[in-house]
C-alpha cells in the first residue's frame, strides 16, 4: 500500500498563504442494517395503505397500522415476543376478494358453573348461572370473545362474534383459506360445563377460501431496501413463483446487478406425506418452508403464520450476527415463545420424521418434555445443483446468511479501502490515489481473515493461497477476483462409539483412536 499521504479536499498544490488546516474523513466502521418484514392482512377499518413497508417498534404501533385482531397484528406480536430488539417492518396485502371463515358455536342447556373454550390457544371463560338459558350463555360468550385481550402476551382473537338464539357466530376478521387453520377447542375436563357431549357444538358453516393474488405487488414494493427476512406465510403456487422471481440470482435481489439479498420464510400445512411432497417439488436456496401439522382437531392451537413469524424472529439475532459467530451456530433447542405444540403427542415429529423432512427441503421443530416448542433444524429448499446433482452447499439456513452478511461486510470494507482509487499494475511512486491488484488481494485476505476470526468463514491461509486478483484483459477499468470462501458449519450431529468393557484388555490390543 502507499506510503504517501492522500487528501480528499485539501489541494496538493497551489497553497501559498499560511494556514493550519485539517480535513475529516471516515476511517470506516461497518454497521449492518438488517430488517425483518412481515407480510399479512390488516383489518378493513384502518387507513394504512396496502403495499407500504412500515417500521414498527411497539404493539401499539402494530395495532394502529394493521388493526386490532388482524393477522398482521398477531404476526408482529409473536415476532416481538421472540426477538424484542429486532428491526421490524410490516406490510399489508389485500383480502377483499377472498372468503372469510364462519364458524358457529351452538349451546344446548349448559349446567351452572364455569364454561371454557380455547380459541387459537387462548382460554376464554365465563360463569354460567343456574337460571341462564342457552341464549343468555351465548350472549355472554360473545361478549367475552369480542373483548378478549391477554394482558401478559397482548394476544387477541382472530374472530368477531355475534349471538342469536343460543348460537355464537364467529367470523374471521381476515379472509382466506389460511384462516381455516384457526383452532377452536373445548377443554375436556370435569370443571368445564361446556365439555359434556352436545352442550357446545362447533361447526364450520363457511370455509375460508382463496389466497392473496397480490404477493408480487407487495414484494415489488420492497424495492432494493433492506429486507433480509421476509415472512410471507402463503405457500400456494402463485406465491411461490413470486418469491422465486423476487429473490433469484439472475435479475432478482441476489443478482450481481442488485446485491440487496433477502430470504423468504414461509410455511406449508399438511400431513407428513404432503409436507414431503411439497418440499421435494422445490429447489430454491432463497426460500425456507416450515412444516406445520395439518389441523385435524388435534393440531397446534396456533396457525402457521404465527409459527413462521416466531421462528424467523427467534433466529434473526443469530443469523445477522457476524461478530461473535452466532450466524454459524447450530440452532437446535432454541425455545419459541408463544407457540403450543399439537395436543396429541403422536403428531409431534420424531427423529425419523424430522430427518426425512429435512432431507426433503422442509424445516422442522420438536417438543421438549415440558411441552415447549423448540427449533429442530431450519433449512432452505435447495437440494440440487444446476445439473440436477445432489448438492448440500446451500441447504443449511446458515449458508445463505453467511453469504449475504459476509459479502455485505466485504463490500463495505472494500469501498473504504479502495473506493475512488485508480488501478495500475504497479505503484512505484507509492501514490495514495493508486492501487494495484496486489493491494486488492492483500485487502481481501485481511477482510476474509476478520470474517474467519468472527466465525463466519474459515481457513484464511488456504484462502490466501487460492484467491486470484487480475486486471480484466478487455476492460482496463475492471479488476476480476476469484474469491473461494469456506463457510463455518453448524455442529448438528455428534456421533459417539461407546464401546463398553467389563475390564480393559491389554492396551496394545485395543483399537486405536484415529
Amino acid at each position: 500500500m502507499s506510503d504517501a499521504i492522500l487528501f480528499n479536499t485539501i489541494p496538493s498544490q497551489g497553497l501559498v498563504a499560511p494556514i493550519f488546516t485539517a480535513e475529516f474523513n471516515s476511517g470506516g466502521q461497518y454497521t449492518s442494517v438488517d430488517r425483518i418484514v412481515l407480510i399479512g392482512h390488516k383489518t378493513a377499518t384502518t387507513n394504512w395503505p396496502l403495499y407500504t413497508p412500515t417500521p414498527v417498534s411497539s404493539q401499539q404501533q402494530a395495532d394502529a397500522l394493521a388493526g386490532p385482531n388482524s393477522q398482521l397484528r398477531e404476526m408482529a406480536r409473536i415476532a416481538m415476543a421472540n426477538a424484542p430488539a429486532l428491526q421490524l417492518w410490516i406490510m399489508a396485502v389485500a383480502d377483499s376478494a377472498l372468503t372469510a371463515n364462519v364458524t358457529t358455536l351452538t349451546l344446548v342447556a349448559p349446567a351452572a358453573g364455569v364454561g371454557q373454550i380455547v380459541i387459537m390457544g387462548e382460554l376464554i371463560q365465563i360463569v354460567v348461572g343456574s337460571t341462564d338459558t342457552a341464549t343468555t350463555v351465548a350472549a355472554a360468550l360473545t361478549v367475552a370473545i369480542q373483548a378478549y385481550y391477554n394482558p401478559l402476551t397482548s394476544a387477541q382473537l382472530p374472530f368477531g362474534a355475534t349471538a342469536a338464539a343460543g348460537v355464537v357466530t364467529l367470523t374471521a376478521h381476515n379472509k382466506g383459506a389460511m384462516f381455516n387453520e384457526i383452532d377452536i377447542h373445548v377443554p375436556n375436563n370435569s370443571s368445564n360445563v361446556f365439555a359434556p357431549s352436545g352442550v357446545l357444538t362447533i361447526a364450520v358453516t363457511t370455509a375460508g377460501a382463496g389466497t392473496p393474488t397480490d404477493i408480487a405487488t407487495a414484494l415489488a414494493a420492497l424495492g432494493d431496501n433492506p429486507a433480509d427476512f421476509v415472512v410471507c406465510p402463503w405457500s400456494d403456487s402463485t406465491s411461490l413463483a413470486a418469491y422465486a422471481a423476487w429473490s433469484n440470482d439472475v435479475s432478482g435481489r441476489w443478482a450481481w446487478s442488485r446485491q440487496t439479498y433477502g430470504h423468504v420464510w414461509s410455511a406449508d400445512v399438511a400431513n407428513f406425506a404432503g409436507l414431503t411432497t411439497a418440499g421435494l417439488a422445490l429447489n430454491d436456496r432463497h426460500l425456507t418452508l416450515l412444516g406445520c401439522i395439518s389441523p385435524d382437531g388435534q393440531g397446534s392451537p396456533h396457525p402457521s403464520y404465527l409459527w413462521v413469524s416466531a421462528i424467523a424472529a427467534r433466529l434473526f439475532p443469530w443469523l445477522t450476527d457476524i461478530t461473535y459467530g452466532n450466524i454459524s451456530r447450530a440452532q437446535r433447542g432454541l425455545s419459541l415463545i408463544g407457540l403450543s405444540p399439537p395436543r396429541n403427542p403422536s403428531l409431534w415429529p420424531n427423529y425419523t420424521a424430522r430427518n426425512v423432512l429435512n432431507s426433503s427441503g422442509i424445516s422442522t421443530w420438536e417438543v421438549a418434555a415440558d411441552g415447549t416448542v423448540l427449533i429442530s433444524k431450519i433449512i432452505t429448499t435447495y437440494q440440487q445443483g444446476p445439473s440436477g446433482q445432489p448438492d448440500a452447499v446451500f441447504r443449511d439456513i446458515q449458508s445463505v446468511y453467511q453469504c449475504a452478511e459476509g459479502m455485505k461486510y466485504m463490500r463495505a470494507e472494500l469501498a473504504t479501502l479502495f473506493g475512488q482509487k485508480a488501478i495500475a499494475n504497479s505503484n512505484p511512486g507509492s501514490l495514495g490515489g493508486l492501487v494495484t491488484p496486489a493491494d486488492i488481494k492483500a485487502g481481501l485476505v485481511g477482510i476474509y481473515s476478520v470474517l474467519c476470526a468472527n466465525g463466519v468463514f474459515q481457513d484464511a491461509d488456504t484462502f490466501a493461497q487460492l484467491i486470484k486478483v487480475r486486471l480484466n484483459p478487455s476492460n482496463p477499468n475492471r479488476v476480476d477476483v476469484f474469491c473461494p470462501m469456506e463457510r463455518v458449519n453448524p455442529l448438528d450431529i455428534l456421533a459417539v462409539n461407546a464401546t463398553i468393557y467389563q475390564q480393559y484388555p491389554n492396551v496394545a490390543l485395543l483399537p486405536q483412536a484415529a
